[in-house]
C-alpha cells in the first residue's frame, strides 16, 4: 500500500499571512509534496486481503504460526474449549466467588425459568431444563466470564408467538413441543454456522436504536400478556398486540377476574418492585432483588397450600415433571414441512438470541477489561442450543438480569453457570413437586417485574437528542411490537435500520469549505462561520465512499453547489469561479460508476472553463483513478496532498494566467 497522506498541514496553524481577496497576494510554501501512488497489487492478493479483513480481522490463526504439530493441537482445543485454557489457573479463591454467584443466580433463575416457560406456551419443567444442560455446554465452550445462560423473556415470547401461529399449543400440544425443539435445533445450527463462517457482523444490522425500541416494545407486550395470570382470566386472546389484549381484558372484566388472584399478584409485585428499588439504591444489596422472586414463590405457594385458594378460582401450576432432561432427538423434524417451519422460526430466534447475548457479553467484558471473541461466542451458543434441542430445551441465551446479578455477586469464571446448573439439577430431582401449589399470579408478577428493566427511557431520550433518524428506527420497532406483533416489530426494526443505511449511502453529506483566518486550515463553513471562501475557488468535501448508489447524486450536488455559488458571485459582481477543488480525504473508496461520474463532472466543468482539482485522495481511491486513467485526464499536477497546497497552486496559476 502507498504511504498515507499526512494531515500536518491541515491540522496545525501555520505562520503565514491571512488569505486576502486576491490570489496574487498569497505566499508560496517552500515545498509542495505530490500525492503518492501505491504499488499495483495482484487481483488475487487484493481479494485475499479483503476477504481476510472482512472475515478474519482478528487473525485467529496467528497463534498457530511456527508452532509444532502437538502444540497446534493443544492450541486448537483451547480455542474450541476455552475452559482448557483458563482452567489451568483455577483456584479456591475463584471457586469461592463462583460458588456465591452461582447460588445467587440459581435462586433467581428457578422462578424465572418456570415463568418464562409459560411465555413460550410450554410446561414449567422445560424452562428448568434450559438452565441445566445449556449452561454446562456454554461453561466449557464460551469465552465470557459473566454471562448467565438460560431462557429469557423476549426469546420465550418470540418462540411462543411464532410457533402458535403454526400449531395450537393446547389442542396440538405434542406437535407444538416438537416444533419448539425443531426451531431450537435450527437456531443452534444458524448460530454455530455464523460463528464458523466468521459472519458475526451480520447481527450488526440490528442497530442499537432498533434494539432499544424492540426490547421496550417486547417488554410492554410481555407485561400485557401476564394480565391473564395476574387477573385470573381463563379465556384470553392468543394475539400479542395491545389492542387485542385490552379488548380481551375489558370483555372479561365483569365475570372473568378473580379478586383473590389479583390480591396475591399485586402484593408480591409490590414486594418485587420494592426489592428492586433497594438493590438499585444500594449496590451492596444486589442479592435482595436476586432472591426476592424465590422468596415470593415460596411464600405464595405456602399461602395457597394453607388456604386452599385454588378452590376459590386461584389458578396454580399443579404439576411439574420430576427428573432431569429427557432425550428429544426423536422429536426433532429434520425433513418435511415442519422442518421448514422450524428453520424459519429458528432463524429469527437465533438472531435475536445472538444479539442479546453478544451485547451482554461485550458489556461485561468491557467492564472487566478483557477481550470477547464474538465468533467464538456464536459457536458456543450454537452448540449449546443444538445439544439443548436434543435434551428437551428450547432456545437459551444470555440473560441480562441474571448476568448483572452474576457480575455483582463476584463471579470469576463460567463455573458460576455450572454451580447454577447443579442447583437446577437438584431442583428437578427433588423439589419440583413442591411447586404444585405455586399460583400463576406470582409467575406473572415475576415476569412483569423482570421485563420492566427492558424499557430504557433514558436511552430512548438520548437517541432522540442525538439522531432523529435513529429515533424513528427506535419508535418504529417499538410500535411495531406493541400494536402488531413481535415478529413484525423485529421486521420493522431491521427494515428501518437498513433504510437508514441506504439513505446515508445514497445521499452522502457534502460540505463547502472555507479558510480559517491566519491558517492553512480549511473547514466546513457551516460549522465554522468565521471560515472565508477563497476568491475564484470553490472547495467541496464529499463525506462518503462514492459508489454506483450515490455517484450521480454526488456529481449533481457538486454542480448545484457550483451553480448557486456562481449566481451569488454574479449578483455581487465578483470574480468568477476558476477552480473546483474536491477534498477527498473522507472518500474511502470509489467504484467505476463513481469514476464515470467524475469524468462527467470534468466534462461539465470544461464547458464552463473551470479546472477540476483533487485534494488528499486515499491510496485505494488514487490507485483506481490511475487505473481508469482519470489522473491523466485531469493531469497529475491537479492532484495535491492538502487543500492548502491545492489553493496555493491554484492562486499561482491564476496569477500566471493574469
Amino acid at each position: 500500500m502507498g504511504h498515507s497522506v499526512p494531515d500536518r498541514v491541515e491540522n496545525e496553524e501555520l505562520d503565514v499571512p491571512s488569505l486576502r481577496s486576491s490570489h496574487g497576494q498569497m505566499e508560496n510554501l517552500q515545498s509542495v509534496h505530490k500525492v503518492g501512488f501505491p504499488p499495483q497489487r495482484n487481483f488475487f492478493r487484493e481479494f485475499k486481503d479483503t476477504l481476510k479483513e472482512t472475515l478474519f480481522a482478528d487473525d485467529p490463526l496467528r497463534r498457530y504460526k511456527d508452532q509444532p504439530r502437538s502444540r497446534k493441537l493443544i492450541l486448537g482445543l483451547q480455542f474450541l474449549f476455552p475452559i482448557l485454557e483458563w482452567g489451568r489457573d483455577y483456584n479456591f479463591s475463584k471457586l469461592k466467588g463462583d460458588l456465591i454467584a452461582g447460588l445467587t443466580i440459581a435462586s433467581l433463575c428457578i422462578p424465572q425459568d418456570i415463568a418464562y416457560a409459560k411465555l413460550a406456551n410450554m410446561d414449567p419443567q422445560y424452562g428448568l431444563y434450559c438452565s441445566f444442560v445449556p449452561p454446562l455446554i456454554y461453561a466449557v465452550m464460551g469465552s465470557s466470564r459473566d454471562i448467565a445462560i438460560g431462557p429469557v423473556a423476549v426469546v420465550s415470547l418470540l418462540l411462543g408467538t411464532l410457533i402458535q401461529n403454526e400449531v395450537d399449543p393446547v389442542t396440538e400440544k405434542a406437535e407444538y413441543i416438537r416444533l419448539a425443539f425443531t426451531a431450537t435445533f435450527f437456531a443452534g445450527i444458524t448460530q454455530a454456522a455464523l460463528g464458523f463462517l466468521r459472519l458475526g457482523f451480520l447481527i450488526e444490522f440490528l442497530s442499537h436504536a432498533a434494539i432499544v425500541g424492540f426490547m421496550g416494545g417486547a417488554a410492554i407486550t410481555i407485561a400485557l400478556q401476564q394480565l391473564k395470570g395476574f387477573l385470573g382470566i381463563r379465556n384470553f386472546t392468543k394475539n400479542s398486540d395491545i389492542i387485542s389484549v385490552m379488548k380481551s381484558v375489558r370483555s372479561s372484566a365483569h365475570h372473568g377476574w378473580n379478586w383473590q388472584t389479583i390480591l396475591i399478584g399485586s402484593t408480591f409485585l409490590a414486594f418485587l418492585l420494592f426489592a428492586k428499588y433497594i438493590g438499585k439504591k444500594k449496590k451492596s444489596l444486589f442479592w435482595v432483588p436476586a432472591i426476592a422472586p424465590l422468596i415470593s414463590v415460596i411464600l405464595s405457594t405456602l399461602f395457597v397450600d394453607i388456604t386452599h385458594a385454588e378452590n376459590h378460582g386461584v389458578q396454580i401450576v399443579r404439576h411439574i415433571d420430576k427428573g432431569i432432561n429427557p432425550s428429544s432427538v426423536n422429536k426433532i423434524h429434520f425433513t418435511g414441512s415442519y422442518a421448514a417451519k422450524g428453520f424459519r422460526i429458528g432463524l429469527v430466534a437465533a438472531m435475536v438470541a445472538l444479539t442479546e447475548a453478544v451485547a451482554i457479553g461485550r458489556t461485561f467484558a468491557a467492564m472487566k477489561e478483557y477481550q470477547l471473541d464474538g465468533n467464538k461466542e456464536m459457536v458456543a451458543l450454537g452448540t449449546m442450543n443444538v445439544i439443548g434441542s436434543m435434551t428437551s430445551c428450547y432456545v437459551a441465551t444470555g440473560s441480562f438480569s441474571r448476568s448483572a446479578v452474576n457480575y455483582m455477586a463476584g463471579c470469576q469464571t463460567a463455573v458460576s453457570n455450572m454451580i447454577m446448573s447443579a442447583v437446577v439439577l437438584l431442583t428437578l430431582e427433588l423439589i419440583t413437586p413442591l411447586f404444585k401449589y405455586t399460583p400463576n399470579a406470582i409467575l406473572a408478577s415475576i415476569i412483569i417485574s423482570a421485563v420492566i428493566g427492558l424499557i430504557d427511557y433514558e436511552a430512548a431520550y438520548l437517541i432522540w437528542k442525538v439522531d432523529k433518524l435513529d429515533f424513528v428506527a427506535c419508535m418504529g420497532a417499538f410500535f411495531g411490537v406493541v400494536f402488531v406483533s413481535v415478529e413484525i416489530g423485529l421486521l420493522v426494526a431491521v427494515s428501518i435500520s437498513l433504510a437508514k443505511i441506504l439513505l446515508q449511502v445514497t445521499r452522502p453529506r457534502t460540505a463547502l469549505l472555507g479558510n480559517l483566518p491566519s491558517t492553512m486550515i480549511y473547514r466546513n463553513i457551516e460549522q465554522y462561520p468565521e471560515a472565508t471562501k477563497v476568491p475564484g475557488v470553490l472547495i467541496v468535501r464529499v463525506d462518503s465512499a462514492i459508489y454506483f448508489t450515490n455517484s450521480n447524486y454526488v456529481k449533481e450536488r457538486i454542480l448545484r453547489w457550483l451553480g448557486d455559488e456562481e449566481e451569488q458571485l454574479k449578483a455581487k459582481q465578483l470574480p468568477r469561479i476558476e477552480f473546483l477543488i474536491v477534498e477527498m480525504s473522507p472518500v474511502t473508496d470509489i467504484d467505476t460508476s463513481g469514476i464515470h461520474a467524475f469524468e462527467e463532472l470534468h466534462k461539465s466543468l470544461q464547458k464552463r472553463s473551470i479546472q477540476l482539482v483533487l485534494a488528499n485522495p486515499g491510496p485505494v481511491v488514487i490507485d483506481k483513478l490511475r487505473l481508469a486513467e482519470f489522473t491523466e485526464l485531469i493531469g497529475h499536477d491537479k492532484i495535491f496532498l492538502t487543500v492548502g497546497e491545492a489553493v496555493m497552486t491554484c492562486a499561482q496559476m491564476a496569477r500566471e494566467d493574469a
